[in-house]
């Protein structure tokens, strides 16, 4: 149950993560914020998870008598039947594809977050203005003409 519980959580970060690569995809950049916060509390939960897993792990493996198997790969090696093997060779198999597809996303999603910064940039310094200055009364310095959005029109 408990590499499910971990399974379960791997899945919830990859579909945050993809969550956050269709937003950035589709310029909805206002929403940003909040995807990055779903996805750091799914990534709190991880060591805690981890922890029980690996607890677990340690007690299951001196039940069997293998009191050296503290990863779950030496717990495969160490299972008393072929049962056990195939289920937790699966729980496995699983965990290292959902990290690799984790790993692929979250790289595309850097990417695509460092253009969004760069293309915001890019925008910022064509509009004319400084960006920073204020006035002596603390007011940001702007002048009357829409800079975006032609209100003349």
């Amino acid at each position: 149950m408990q590499l499910l519980r971990e399974r379960e959580l791997l899945e919830l970060l990859l579909f945050k993560l993809d969550e956050q690569q269709m937003l950035l995809a589709t310029g909805r950049n206002r929403w940003i914020r909040h995807s990055v916060n779903e996805i750091e509390r799914v990534l709190s939960a991880m060591p805690t998870v981890a922890l029980t897993r690996d607890t677990l792990v340690v007690a299951v493996a001196d039940e069997w008598g293998v009191p050296e198997a503290t990863t779950l790969g030496e717990l495969i090696d160490a299972a008393p039947s072929e049962a056990w093997r195939e289920v937790l060779t699966g729980h496995l198999a699983t965990m290292r594809a959902l990290a690799s597809e984790i790993d692929e996303m979250k790289q595309v999603n850097e990417q695509r977050l460092r253009t969004a910064i760069r293309v915001t940039q890019e925008t910022i310094a064509g509009l004319g203005t400084p960006t920073g200055g204020y006035t002596p009364d603390g007011d940001v310095v702007r002048d009357a003409d829409a800079r975006l959005l032609d209100t003349r029109v």
